[in-house]
């Protein structure tokens, strides 16, 4: 809900009077919502913020790329506490208030999108902007991969306006996340277990979500990680796994698996790092001892609809969307 100021006819806002009762919560300097409305939601948190900017400001990095869509940037750190929202008032001032970080940098009117009412930087802005300021590698990259599985822009458009900015704050640390993220990543729980593939374990970087098929062309399954080469496999299993229709799908999807002799590693919610990186060390061992023929492969039969890209899945009908990518949990 939008804060609304005071009228002193208590039609459009609270009267002053109105205002200092219990019925309305005051989120900013003269500005009100019912007391109802949960503060602390991550999307009227946003539009809470939006209301206290200067004519040319706007929201920006992971609080724009929520309202642009990017529903799995959850507005909240690795220990679950709110994230301050990123705002850009340029040579304006704004009273200082909890909950939001103002930069004082500027942009051209034409990155600025009005979107539900909010004035929000386009999607290559907004993580460029991410990119530069996130706290650490991980982060960064999570963003820009959750921004790609929204669609809103693809690594190559991050890559383009993060290029535009060399001079300003970050850039070093954004290229470097540009390095390690990708376009299919469907949770930011795969993205963290990827950098955990990468940074940590020093392995060969995983494909995202590569469907795998048999030699008649007949879709095995869509691992979370898959190492092409070397034939190891990695998925994160979620609270969801948990569910018994899921533990059958997942007991018969690791079985197709095993058949055409690849070796599977499975990381679950609480996993240590240190336990999953052993395992998958050891996959790598016994993938590196065999000597038997390979029964599959990631090239998709000519019937196929690749949606491993930004480009690939901007270019499907709403149709094929529905139809196609409907596995992907949100």
């Amino acid at each position: 809900m939008r804060p609304v100021r005071l009228d002193p006819s208590g039609v459009s806002g609270p009267t002053r009077g109105q205002a200092r009762g219990r019925h309305w919560r005051r989120t900013s300097h003269g500005l009100y919502v019912p007391s109802g409305v949960d503060g602390s939601g991550v999307d009227q948190r946003i539009l809470e913020a939006s209301v206290v900017l200067p004519p040319a400001g706007a929201v920006t990095g992971w609080a724009a790329l929520r309202w642009l869509g990017a529903t799995w940037l959850s507005g909240t750190d690795s220990t679950g506490e709110p994230l301050p929202i990123p705002v850009l008032i340029s040579t304006h001032n704004i009273r200082r208030q909890p909950g939001i970080i103002p930069s004082g940098e500027g942009c051209s009117p034409e990155v600025i999108e009005l979107i539900d009412g909010v004035r929000v930087t386009n999607a290559a802005w907004s993580v460029a902007f991410a990119l530069r300021y996130a706290p650490n590698l991980r982060e960064a990259v999570i963003v820009l991969d959750m921004a790609a599985y929204a669609d809103l822009v693809s690594v190559d458009e991050a890559a383009a306006q993060v290029g535009s900015q060399n001079a300003w704050t970050g850039v070093p640390r954004a290229r470097r996340a540009l390095g390690y993220a990708g376009e299919n990543s469907w949770s930011p729980m795969e993205s963290d277990l990827g950098l955990l593939w990468q940074l940590d374990g020093r392995f060969p970087r995983p494909l995202q979500n590569r469907p795998i098929f048999d030699a008649q062309g007949r879709h095995v399954g869509t691992p979370d990680l898959l190492d092409p080469v070397a034939g190891v496999i990695a998925e994160y299993n979620g609270a969801d796994h948990l569910k018994k229709e899921q533990v059958i799908i997942d007991i018969n999807r690791e079985a197709r698996f095993r058949d055409h002799n690849l070796e599977i590693v499975v990381r679950a919610a609480g996993d240590r790092h240190e336990d999953f990186l052993q395992r998958l060390a050891a996959a790598y061992r016994r993938a590196g001892r065999r000597r038997t023929a390979r029964t599959w492969t990631i090239d998709p039969p000519s019937w196929w609809t690749l949606t491993t890209t930004v480009a690939q899945r901007r270019a499907l009908t709403p149709e094929q969307r529905e139809r196609l990518l409907r596995n992907r949990m949100r």
